[in-house]
């Protein structure tokens, strides 16, 4: 009897032996010392179903076991502690870990790109609300009520009312036809930034409204429902079509190079009179065409045209005096042409590995 332990105190003083880590040595302890399935547990069970009358030398046994056990461990422990080098123990001669540097996001480059080259011109910045009224969104920019960009498949709209006018400057004396803007939704282009900056003062005007616009598109290769635009405006006596070709034909120079060439082709939007889309010649072939421009030689880039006079009625201007010229521009249309990104989901992953190609 005295003898039954003594296998397992051989067992366990070869495993302890072999210890050379704290890994190694927690699963030694859980091995024996373990409440479930561990050897000490294990003799413990055994000496309950033992005779009554071996059950106390057996309970003395394991007790003995059990104790030198974990006197065992912890000397062990001490000794794998006692063996670690002691913190400051460092050298210093070592070279340093590199610092990551922090990149600006190809999308703020190409919009800080796109107000130098506009604020060169005399244009100023101006933002306003991403929460919009229907007014600023579709009315006074001459969208019917009927148009399909008002469609609940293209718009977010939202419950609360809000005012009508915040961020902007106190109103002229000029009169607005009073209409109910109640219905509120997410601004689908900065162009109603254009109606507020009109409200509140005369001509001459010459903005760009920078921001976030939403639209209600699936994500994918080429969609996403908040992506970013730059849209400009216009507005003085004798604006004429050349003005907006000559702005945009610089405004591409000055994007893609000196040798880029600009396309104009007619085309409808209700707020512009003419309209034209404006395509680039592609900067892959230069104009020769290639799969990049699918062999058309052009790559579209904006909308653009002549503000419509019922625009300028809306915000009292007289059309028969004023002229002005307005367009559109996606960033990200743009940031994919720029830079040859054929994923506009990978401007929102924040892949490092993708975001450090481009320059700081």
């Amino acid at each position: 009897m005295p003898h039954s332990v003594d296998p397992l105190r051989s067992a366990f003083a070869d495993e302890l032996q072999r210890v050379s880590s704290e890994r190694e040595l927690r699963a030694l302890r859980d091995r024996y010392l373990g409440r479930k399935g561990g050897v000490v547990a294990t003799l413990m069970k055994q000496i309950a179903a033992a005779p009554s009358g071996d059950r106390r030398l057996l309970g003395q046994l394991a007790n003995e076991f059990k104790t030198d056990v974990e006197r065992a461990l912890a000397e062990r422990q001490q000794a794998l502690q006692d063996r670690l080098e002691p913190v400051e123990a460092v050298d210093i001669t070592l070279p340093g870990r590199p610092i990551a540097q922090g990149r600006r996001h190809p999308l703020v480059i190409l919009r800080d790109r796109l107000e130098d080259i506009f604020a060169e011109l005399g244009y100023a910045v101006v933002e306003g609300p991403e929460i919009e009224d229907e007014y600023h969104n579709f009315e006074a920019l001459n969208i019917a009520p009927d148009h399909p960009a008002r469609d609940m498949q293209d718009t977010l709209y939202l419950n609360a009312p809000i005012d009508s006018r915040r961020g902007t400057a106190p109103p002229s004396e000029r009169t607005r036809p009073q209409v109910d803007r109640a219905a509120t939704l997410l601004r689908t282009h900065t162009s109603g930034m254009q109606i507020r900056y009109m409200e509140a003062h005369e001509p001459p005007i010459r903005i760009i409204a920078p921001g976030r616009v939403y639209r209600r598109d699936n994500l994918d290769l080429t969609h996403t429902p908040m992506f970013h635009q730059v849209e400009g405006l216009v507005v003085d006596e004798s604006i004429t079509m050349a003005d907006l070709k000559g702005t945009l034909t610089h405004l591409l120079r000055e994007l893609f190079g000196p040798d880029a060439r600009a396309l104009f082709r007619p085309t409808f939007f209700p707020y512009t009179e003419p309209s034209a889309d404006v395509f680039v010649s592609c900067h892959a072939c230069h104009g020769s065409g290639c799969p990049v421009c699918k062999r058309t030689g052009w790559l579209e880039i904006l909308g653009c045209g002549m503000v419509h006079p019922a625009v300028f009625e809306a915000v009292g201007y007289d059309p028969e005096r004023f002229g002005g010229f307005a367009f559109g521009i996606g960033i990200e249309r743009l940031a994919m042409l720029k830079y040859g990104v054929d994923d506009i989901r990978m401007f929102y992953e924040n892949d490092l590995r993708f975001l450090e190609q481009f320059p700081h």
